[in-house]
């Protein structure tokens, strides 16, 4: 399996392209222009793969900007934690947070486990349950690739705000450490924002969660 990282929007956050065999899966897609969809869509189209699903690890307005764009172009399902799907439903909101703007989606993406197997085309995680920066946080694991898609949960040399809708500081930490911390340490991290790290240097550096 392949992974290619866009940087994109105003808060530089990650989206993930996967490929495997001629299948593609999106995460997070957070494009904020034409130029930034226009990248990955030329990426999709060099690798002659199809694009097959998005799953997003929450709902915050950076992880889910591009959203629209991509359903324009494409027509795939969309997976998201329902824990609490305020962020979802409030995608408007959110963006006049920041001075920005989105309108909200109009219908409901399809469910993600809590925790457990998930399995879309030929992508197969195991599905984490990551609360603390956001009521509807996920994780995915790949095991056989060993890696996994952190979201804003844990970053490298840090760990995602909590001062946000639900956001709680001792939950995140103790989702990372149950959760996170118990993946293999060669485990690599492939965080929301910045570079990506792994379990092994997080446990022994991250100053906010110590393994």
């Amino acid at each position: 399996m392949k992974i290619k990282r866009f940087e994109v929007g105003p808060f530089a956050e990650n989206t993930y392209l996967l490929i495997k065999d001629n299948d593609a899966l999106l995460i997070d897609p957070g494009f904020s222009s034409d130029d930034e969809f226009d990248e990955f869509r030329n990426e999709l189209a060099n690798t002659g793969a199809t694009l097959t699903a998005v799953i997003l690890t929450h709902a915050h307005i950076d992880h889910v900007l591009g959203l629209p764009l991509v359903l324009d172009a494409f027509d795939v399902d969309v997976y998201l934690n329902h824990t609490d799907l305020t962020p979802w439903n409030k995608i408007s909101e959110q963006a006049s947070m920041f001075g920005l703007r989105a309108e909200n989606i109009g219908f409901t993406p399809e469910k993600l486990p809590d925790n457990g197997s998930f399995k879309v085309g030929p992508f197969g995680a195991e599905v984490y349950f990551t609360p603390g920066h956001a009521p509807d946080h996920v994780s995915f694991y790949f095991k056989d690739q060993q890696m996994v898609i952190a979201g804003d949960t844990l970053f490298r040399q840090s760990v995602g705000r909590t001062d946000l809708y639900k956001g709680d500081s001792d939950l995140l930490k103790a989702y990372i450490k149950e959760k996170l911390y118990t993946l293999p340490d060669e485990t690599t991290v492939y965080p929301g924002h910045g570079p990506k790290t792994s379990i092994g240097e997080e446990k022994k550096t991250n100053p906010f969660v110590r393994g």
